[in-house]
């Protein structure tokens, strides 16, 4: 029985820890793909050639950098040679010294010859970029980010057709496997050097980007196949690819028809670049990413492979323990290799079949780990055996109760759909209570990290459950995880006692000479889509959906309004006998073309029947608002200047407010069949 325990709990281990993946994993399952990388055989890519200025062309045409007419005149060769295109990736940062600068430009507008530019964490941006068709969700957290790009000077980015950025990202152990095509620089998109390349190649101005939930999914120029790329834009990259080489000093092949790369590969002028394959020329990086995109094999590493290499270890590992245990020792040794080379072979068959990365490194090191123990094991009990019959012993003892070593997540990988109240929080007055604290940061955190506690208790009481933190300001469901049939009603009686504890708050730091703060809430209810969301690398508990944005933009209209706690339409319907509400306005949000209520609440209904007089006030308001829609914006106003002394005054500026919009509307020419809605032009 402890043989089999041992041998369950170390498969058990093993999958927990692929379950997990941390990032060793990572860089060794990457060491353990590269070799798919170094079996491949070496080809030759037709339409791609590269020129390079060695040693000898250093030494024949005179020192580096050549004066620029020089470097103009090398390139209208290689295009009187034939070829269609050629590629400089060379940044011209600085004027030429011999003033040849014109020339080079005249050069670069006659043909579609094209330059490089570099990333910069100067966020000034010299840097070309060009017009992207974006399809999908948000493309910005995704792809890498700079401050900024250095690009060419201006007389030469003005007449090039072509300037791509320079990029290499190397992984965690400085090799390079991906490339990427597009890079993030204040919210505009780069394009590469080599996805600028194909688009010059295909003739067309411009390409397009698919985005999805998690990430970047495809490329495409009209020309080519759709180019799959992982989440941030790379593109893996296929090292089976070279291309042919010349060098520029001798006589020029034909290039009819060829992409040209003119590299610099003499001493102290192109640093080395470390791959799966080796050490290569950074330029070998162009080459390479072109064949990628022009041969149509794009490497990847689909959804489904991380959830394939657990079932193989997992099986593998149980399949090898079975035998071990069950039968004599060896069938599981005569079993292993055969297994160690399915996983090996098999992940080579989809990489050379199908261009999957699938792991092949930890299903072998866990089925010859728990192969290893299990026989081991085995072997154990048949020597104790023997020992304890010679020595007559009784028998073992029992196997002590073994903690796991991991509890099961139990997370929602698959997401859910389900009504829920939103409620958004910000703080008010963070300026003034930020300044009272001088230079003191600790000072500042200790208190707003006590407000943060002061606000999140009465959320953790009601069973909601707090999403993220943004800055000062917070997001929080009910209704999920944990299911509550009356979530509207647990979400607005969340929201007053949140802001009686801003109140309790506020005692505290006064008292100790701090200026107070305030807080404004937004609530909304209605579908969300609720989930594990995020890269494989990184994810958190998140909840997607209109009713989501629109609880924000709810929020953002606290201020605007002068009200602590505002609740949309959806809200107030389910809840309207249970809290006193005013309503505040019928507008359409930003983004919203459709109108909608939106209401404050001052107190829950039976706080308000016991301890106020609100009814005659409320049924002004209701009159107030009854006016301002049939366009009777003195009465209105008269109105509002009654009522800013009632509900104890809370309300005084939302009424200040209205008579401003009172006034400004009578000055507006208004349809007669004008309903009210005041149109929102702001978030």
């Amino acid at each position: 029985m402890k043989k089999w325990i041992v041998s369950i709990l170390v498969i058990l281990l093993f999958c927990g820890i692929r379950f997990l993946d941390p990032w060793f994993l990572d860089m060794v399952r990457l060491k353990a793909m590269d070799q798919h990388q170094r079996n491949q055989e070496t080809n030759i890519i037709d339409n791609v050639v590269t020129i390079e200025i060695n040693n000898q062309t250093i030494k024949k045409r005179g020192q580096w950098p050549w004066d620029r007419e020089t470097l103009g005149n090398e390139i209208i060769k290689l295009y009187q040679a034939g070829a269609s295109l050629v590629v400089v990736p060379i940044l011209f940062a600085s004027e030429d010294r011999g003033g040849k600068d014109t020339f080079f430009a005249d050069v670069l507008k006659q043909t579609p010859t094209i330059i490089g530019q570099i990333p910069s964490t100067d966020k000034s941006d010299t840097g070309v970029t060009r017009g992207v068709a974006t399809v999908g969700q948000p493309w910005e957290p995704w792809l890498y980010r700079y401050p900024g790009v250095v690009g060419p000077i201006s007389e030469l980015a003005k007449n090039a057709n072509g300037v791509g950025v320079m990029v290499i990202s190397p992984e965690a152990d400085g090799v390079v496997r991906r490339m990427p095509l597009v890079i993030n620089v204040n919210g505009e998109i780069y394009p590469s050097i080599s996805i600028e390349v194909l688009r010059m190649a295909a003739g067309d101005i411009s390409y397009q980007m698919k985005t999805g939930i998690a990430g970047v999914e495809k490329l495409r120029i009209p020309k080519y196949k759709m180019i799959d790329t992982d989440a941030n834009g790379n593109i893996w990259l296929d090292f089976q690819w070279r291309t042919k080489t010349y060098p520029l000093h001798e006589k020029l092949p034909d290039l009819t028809n060829k992409i040209v790369i003119l590299s610099m590969t003499a001493s102290g002028l192109e640093s080395p670049v470390a791959t799966p394959v080796g050490v290569i020329q950074s330029h070998d990086l162009i080459g390479a990413s072109l064949a990628t995109m022009m041969t149509g094999r794009n490497i990847t590493r689909p959804y489904w492979t991380d959830l394939a290499e657990l079932l193989v270890s997992g099986v593998g590992a149980l399949v090898l323990t079975l035998t071990v245990l069950t039968m004599a020792w060896y069938f599981g040794a005569v079993l292993l290799p055969i297994f160690l080379a399915g996983s090996f072979y098999g992940s080579a068959y989809l990489f050379t079949e199908y261009s999957y990365l699938v792991d092949w490194s930890y299903p072998v090191l866990t089925m010859f780990v728990v192969w290893a123990i299990a026989a081991f094991l085995r072997f154990m009990e048949e020597y104790k055996q023997k020992m304890e019959i010679k020595k007559q012993f009784a028998g073992y003892a029992s196997p002590t109760v073994v903690r796991l070593l991991q509890e099961n997540p139990a997370l929602i990988k698959d997401g859910m759909k389900k009504e829920i109240s939103i409620c958004f929080s910000d703080l008010r007055g963070f300026t003034p209570l930020g300044e009272s604290f001088g230079d003191d940061v600790k000072g500042l955190t200790e208190i707003m990290n006590g407000y943060m506690d002061a606000i999140t208790q009465p959320i953790l009481d009601s069973d909601g459950m707090v999403i993220k933190y943004i800055g000062d300001a917070s997001m929080h469901i009910h209704n999920a995880p944990i299911d509550d049939d009356d979530h509207p009603r647990s979400a607005v009686k969340t929201g007053l006692q949140m802001l009686s504890a801003v109140e309790k708050f506020n005692d505290k730091i006064v008292s100790e000479g701090r200026p107070p703060v305030g807080m404004g809430a937004g609530i909304n209810t209605g579908l969300g889509y609720l989930g594990e969301m995020g890269s494989t690398k990184r994810h958190s508990y998140d909840v997607l959906g209109d009713a989501v944005s629109t609880a924000a933009r709810i929020e953002s209209k606290c201020k605007e309004y002068g009200c602590l706690l505002l609740v949309g339409e959806s809200t107030y319907d389910k809840t309207k006998d249970d809290f006193f509400y005013l309503k505040v306005d019928e507008l359409a949000v930003k983004g919203k073309s459709v109108g909608i209520r939106i209401y404050t609440v001052l107190s829950e209904m039976d706080w308000m029947m016991k301890n106020t007089n609100w009814g005659f006030a409320e049924s002004q308001h209701i009159k107030m608002h009854e006016y301002y829609r049939n366009q009777q914006f003195d009465h209105a106003i008269r109105l509002c200047n009654d009522l800013s002394v009632e509900f104890d005054g809370r309300m005084r500026n939302y009424y200040t407010m209205w008579i401003e919009r009172c006034e400004f509307m009578k000055t507006q020419p208004l349809d007669t069949d004008w309903n009210g809605v005041f149109i929102a032009t702001t978030k």
